[in-house]
């Protein structure tokens, strides 16, 4: 699975705002508040990536238990999938 919209990813005051671009922002209205998990998702997602490699790059990068990465990156994925910014099939 890969992002396919047109987004960036940017940091404003010490927060994470996914904001659409292009020809993205006459189809998406608004923007999307991520922790810094999800920017760390969201940085992932922008290549070719699977859900173990996710799990598994979240795990290397905080102290976390795995169960707890598991569900929280399942969740991100389906906010994204929901919006319209990721097709869960692939």
């Amino acid at each position: 699975m890969k992002i396919e919209k047109e987004f960036v990813l940017r940091e404003i005051a010490d927060d994470f705002v996914i904001i659409p671009t292009g020809k993205t922002v006459l189809e998406f209205n608004g923007l999307i508040s991520v922790n810094e998990v999800g920017a760390c998702l969201w940085k992932m997602l922008q290549q070719e990536t699977t859900f173990e490699a996710l799990v598994k790059g979240i795990l290397d990068e905080y102290d976390v238990e795995e169960d707890v990465v598991r569900e929280d990156v399942y969740e991100f994925l389906h906010q994204l999938s929901d919006k319209g910014i990721l097709d869960l099939q692939e």
